[in-house]
């Protein structure tokens, strides 16, 4: 729960001894626990606490003022932090017509490309590992990752195609036991933008697919992301699995190229962070 909301536990539990602030439920066993209007206040009292309320004086207020509050503050906050806010309660609630207008707020007012390096894969990212962890229930990452998917195929669409004199192509696809959809959708997003071309084999791609697909299509690169939390240590010998299975260079993005550390091969380029896939294309 601290991970959702950006405020470590114990902190929480200092607020509760002192000022009695959101008290725990608790389940029969004595287990203590948040519902959802619980944790939308806490996200609301993280809110004004970061932009200058002392903790002594939200705890005189009640949850009415509060958010009353954060929405008087909507011009002020540092609008990634408001959009970041506005996604966890939605998805703490469920609220679909919540969550799409805040992703819509963040691509209208600072394109695909912005919004989906500042709001949407640290959100991602976040969830992902709060669902690992058993802090939330899987059903909000699904609920979460689905509605981003649908947004950034509906901006790959939007798309014309640019008329572009090199042209390159690209076999996008995620390996064996990866189902993270997401960044490869949006790497498709960045290529057609920029003019270039995409064969899009989408999740989980078997190894021994590649070559044959590689070969058909011959394209100038292949681009995979690795996400899942599953894979963890493997990084490197998953890496090393699809180069085998293909002839062609290969360019790989996502949180666990970030977090891990790859080993140099001819042939392979980690894309550590969006800045990194936007520069390469520029360059090519």
């Amino acid at each position: 729960m601290e991970g959702l909301i950006g405020i470590k536990a114990h902190t929480i539990r200092a607020w509760e001894v002192r000022y009695n602030l959101v008290p725990p439920k608790r389940t029969a066993t004595n287990i203590r626990f948040y519902n959802e209007e619980d944790l939308r206040t806490l996200l609301n009292i993280v809110a004004l606490n970061e932009n200058g309320y002392k903790i002594s004086k939200i705890a005189r207020m009640d949850r009415a003022v509060i958010s009353d509050l954060v929405g008087q503050l909507k011009n002020e906050l540092n609008p990634e932090s408001l959009q970041m806010i506005g996604l966890c309660k939605a998805t703490i609630a469920f609220d679909e017509p919540e969550f799409v207008k805040v992703m819509n707020t963040c691509i209208v007012e600072m394109g695909l490309t912005k919004t989906m390096d500042l709001v949407i894969f640290p959100f991602m990212k976040k969830i992902g590992m709060l669902w690992q962890t058993g802090s939330i229930d899987p059903a909000h990452e699904h609920f979460a990752s689905n509605l981003i998917r649908e947004r950034i195929i509906i901006e790959i669409n939007k798309v014309g195609q640019p008329k572009r004199s090199k042209m390159k192509k690209f076999l996008l696809f995620l390996p064996e036991a990866e189902m993270h959809e997401n960044g490869l959708l949006f790497a498709r997003y960045l290529l057609k933008s920029r003019g270039h071309d995409s064969l899009y084999l989408g999740l989980e791609t078997p190894y021994s697919d590649l070559k044959k697909v590689a070969d058909s299509y011959r394209p100038d690169f292949a681009f995979t992301v690795l996400t899942s939390l599953n894979l963890g240590k493997n990084v490197n010998k998953i890496i090393g699995k699809v180069m085998d299975h293909l002839n062609v260079p290969l360019l790989v993005a996502g949180s666990l190229i970030s977090e891990f550390d790859i080993l140099v091969q001819d042939r392979l380029t980690p894309l550590k962070n969006v800045r990194d896939m936007t520069d390469f294309l520029e360059y090519l």
